[in-house]
């Protein structure tokens, strides 16, 4: 992983605590789809670095649908996420939803959450629109001092989107799993 600026790191371990004890309350009272986009809204600006104003957009259209979230560097959409009610478990319908989205402007990161819960998954769209789930952070569990907790956050952070860290990571990921490694294993030159 690349090095996290010590201003990022001060931040992750400051205000991610905060955060917790936030979502905590906003899932004992329950609340709504809209609040919670309130409070992830407040999350993307304090804990990943984006400017709400203009960095974060609120209901983004696509072709008539509307997707809760969508966040930007300059002109580009880093990810889309939808965001569900706090109380609600994420499921494959949700995530269809959100794949949709993506699919449909081309924008190949994915953030499905209840506030709680991240899913960051990549969409792909060579010959049929498919996704594969990246890594998941709970804030129920999170502990933001550990090192490889804040890897993960960072690679949704402004400063890691704009280095494009979250691409890094997914080629790292494909590298090492199971059915490459067992490919390079079973290549004649491995098996001589």
């Amino acid at each position: 992983m690349s090095n996290i600026p010590a201003v990022v790191t001060k931040r992750l371990t400051t205000v991610v605590p905060k955060f917790k004890k936030i979502l905590s309350r906003a899932k004992e009272r329950d609340v709504n789809e809209s609040d919670t986009v309130t409070i992830v809204t407040d999350m993307l600006e304090e804990i990943f670095g984006f400017d709400k104003y203009s960095e974060i957009t609120k209901e983004y259209s696509i072709q008539g649908t509307y997707c809760d979230l969508a966040v930007t560097t300059g002109k580009r959409i880093e990810y889309l996420m939808e965001v569900k009610a706090i109380g609600l478990d994420l499921n494959e319908k949700h995530l269809k939803q959100s794949v949709n989205y993506a699919s449909r402007e081309g924008i190949k990161w994915v953030v499905l959450t209840n506030g709680l819960k991240w899913e960051i998954h990549r969409v792909s769209l060579d010959k049929k629109v498919q996704s594969e789930r990246l890594f998941t952070i709970d804030f129920a569990e999170i502990n933001a001092r550990q090192k490889d907790q804040q890897d993960l956050l960072f690679l949704l952070c402004r400063r890691g989107v704009q280095k494009d860290l979250i691409d890094d990571y997914y080629e790292y990921k494909q590298s090492v799993n199971r059915y490459t490694i067992g490919s390079l294993l079973l290549t004649d030159s491995v098996t001589n």
